[in-house]
């Protein structure tokens, strides 16, 4: 697979993943809940998250700092790798998963370093600004913005069920953005085609030609 082709799919998630994340910022207010086409269970969920995925948190401003320079230390990794992959001809779907991951890892980086700079704080009453004067946080501190939220089954667990009998249920709960996406698709498809991708290929056995001094004359058979 070309490494150009590598850097237009990696750059069209950014684009996509960014594109979007700018919309919902400047567009909406913090929690605004809206159905996508009439679609119950297609909603566009504005919320931000300051840790991991899952909205994980630890060490506060310090933590935060910390698990932004994790995620560009693991992109300077990524950016190396993909290039090695690629130059040493790796199997086309591997290559597209890691591109994926990669992808998605950059667009989650680029909201952790640069929107606390470029954003107006969101909140439930004021849609931000981009660019304002001073923004809602500094560099390594921003906040990664997530929106896509589907809640496709609302039930309830039966009384019997245990520990949780009774409880409200959802499937779909979490809420994530297109960066997310790319990256919970590259880890599933890389862990369900493995085998396809890290398959040994057989190359038949060469046989060197063996140089002989001997003479064969017009009487000899060759068999």
């Amino acid at each position: 697979m070309k490494l150009r082709k590598v850097i237009l799919l990696i750059a069209l998630i950014i684009l996509a993943d960014q594109a979007l994340k700018i919309w919902i910022k400047t567009g909406f207010p913090f929690g605004a809940v809206t159905n996508v086409l009439g679609i119950p269970w297609f909603r566009l969920y504005f919320i931000e998250n300051k840790g991991m995925a899952w909205g994980w948190e630890f060490g506060g401003d310090w933590g935060k700092m910390i698990l932004t320079l994790f995620r560009l230390a693991a992109v300077i990794f990524g950016t190396w790798y993909l290039g090695r992959i690629v130059k040493q001809n790796y199997n086309r779907g591997f290559i597209i998963c890691a591109a994926l991951i990669y992808a998605g890892a950059l667009g989650n980086l680029i909201d952790s370093m640069f929107y606390g700079m470029i954003f107006e704080e969101s909140s439930y009453s004021n849609v931000a600004q981009i660019f304002p004067a001073h923004g809602y946080a500094g560099f390594l501190h921003g906040r990664v913005v997530d929106m896509l939220y589907f809640p496709m089954v609302s039930s309830h667990f039966p009384s019997w069920f245990p520990f949780v009998g009774g409880d409200d249920f959802l499937f779909f709960s979490p809420i994530f953005n297109i960066a997310d996406a790319s990256i919970s698709i590259g880890v599933i498809t890389l862990f369900l085609f493995q085998k396809r991708f890290f398959k040994k290929q057989h190359t038949p056995d060469k046989h060197e030609a063996v140089e002989t001094n001997a003479e064969i004359s017009d009487k000899m058979q060759v068999l």
